[in-house]
């Protein structure tokens, strides 16, 4: 049986709160997922969604998800779809579902005149890198990601 994407909707918001928990735990960063099922409903199916998802199904039976979000490049001068989350259970990996998944959102990209669409993978993930390798993908290698969280947010913030 081949892969299905279909849109996530609120009723998954415990499955995709899962999905996040396992790749927390796969990147073996789980001690910093600190989202709860009250986010998910909130951000992604709320009165002002924040971000989206597609759930990856094979056999029936949800194996990964891709949640993302609008950015703008000024450059370009156009929106474009950010990548946050990839993750296909490992069980799962092989039959389609993150090639699937990465497909729905590239026609996304093509059907809305998106500049383009990107995401981050972790240095050492090797498998991912070659994966997104083989789909052509390019490496930004100019950039350095930054990020203001925490104390150091909220003191800006106050400042």
């Amino acid at each position: 049986m081949s892969v299905n994407i279909r849109v996530a909707t609120v009723a998954d918001a415990p499955l995709i709160l899962q999905f996040i928990r396992e790749l927390a735990e796969y990147e073996r960063l789980l001690h910093e997922a600190e989202a709860t099922e009250a986010d998910i409903r909130r951000d992604l199916f709320g009165e002002n969604p924040r971000a989206f998802c597609d759930i990856a199904e094979h056999n029936g039976q949800a194996v990964g998800f891709a949640l993302w979000f609008y950015n703008y490049s000024t450059f370009v001068g156009r929106a474009g779809i950010y990548l946050e989350d990839l993750f296909v259970r490992p069980e799962a990996r092989g039959v389609g579902a993150g090639k699937s998944l990465l497909r729905r959102l590239a026609q996304r990209c093509v059907e809305a005149d998106l500049g383009r669409l990107e995401w981050a993978v972790l240095n050492w993930n090797q498998p991912s890198i070659e994966f997104y390798d083989s789909l052509g993908a390019s490496v930004k290698t100019d950039w350095t990601v930054r990020r203001l969280d925490g104390a150091a947010l909220t003191d800006l913030a106050g400042s």
